[in-house]
């Protein structure tokens, strides 16, 4: 199936590394430009360097905090000078910490918002009227499993991953009459450092080992393993496709069918 996103330009957030790196690989061996971006410029750059090598595509990078709005324009500024256009937008950064409620502080909380939301909300301004202009985009937040279901322990997700969903719905329905979708891409437990970093974190409040913590998530899961990074790439590369030109304001789980509820 030819996706149509030869020379398509694309710009992932938080690239350097687990799904956001695994994205932009599936995008460039769509024949997509990146312009990539993260908060550590040599794990960055690294990563840059490889996905050129291994797919031929055209790479650019920034060193971006996301949670900074003036970084983000002038990331969205040098990637339309430098490629000329933005046609894709995906959304990422890590996710706040585990902590039940009464365990959390308001700066926590602060910091959680300026993190998963305000940083959806700064890539958005950037690109939206650009992408509007031009009569195609697409623009996918990658989030959480926990906009389907809240996690226990992870209350500063669960609360503001909603938001970005709502946000999502709310963009999908402004843009749409221009050709613009937007969407919003929950994932699993997937097998990435973030990963590895929760289950330990997990696992110390819980006085056990962290692949207790593993099995007890695979034991929810009704494929019963952890999802690949490609896995989850590869239903994003999808969405950012002309394949995909229907479908807009969902909140698509790719997490093996843990979320039990209907929608």
């Amino acid at each position: 199936m030819d996706l149509g996103l030869k020379d398509k330009v694309a710009l992932v957030a938080a690239s350097s590394q687990g799904l956001g790196k695994a994205v932009a690989i599936g995008l460039a061996r769509e024949g997509a430009k990146l312009a990539l971006c993260a908060r550590n410029g040599d794990v960055l750059n690294a990563a840059a360097q490889q996905i050129a090598k291994e797919t031929g595509a055209e790479v650019i990078t920034k060193t971006v905090d996301v949670t900074r709005e003036e970084e983000v324009r002038h990331f969205v500024d040098h990637a339309v000078a430098m490629l000329g256009r933005i046609d894709i937008c995906v959304t990422n950064a890590g996710g706040p910490p585990a902590k039940p409620f009464d365990a959390t502080t308001t700066e926590e909380w602060r910091r959680a918002v300026d993190l998963n939301f305000m940083s959806t909300l700064f890539f958005a301004q950037a690109v939206l009227p650009r992408m509007r202009a031009q009569k195609w985009g697409r623009f996918i937040a990658i989030t959480s499993l926990t906009v389907k279901q809240p996690v226990d322990g992870l209350i500063l997700s669960n609360s503001v991953r909603a938001a970005v969903a709502g946000l999502v719905k709310s963009l999908a329905n402004e843009y749409g009459a221009h050709n613009v979708l937007v969407n919003n891409v929950c994932p699993g437990y997937t097998a990435t450092d973030r990963l590895v970093e929760l289950s330990s974190t997990l696992a110390k409040s819980a006085g056990v080992a962290p692949a207790e913590i593993e099995k007890r998530w695979t034991a929810q899961i009704p494929l019963g393993r952890l999802a690949d990074p490609k896995e989850f790439a590869d239903a994003v590369v999808f969405l950012c496709s002309e394949r995909a030109s229907y479908i807009t304001g969902q909140s698509i789980a790719i997490d093996g069918g843990f979320a039990k509820g209907l929608l």
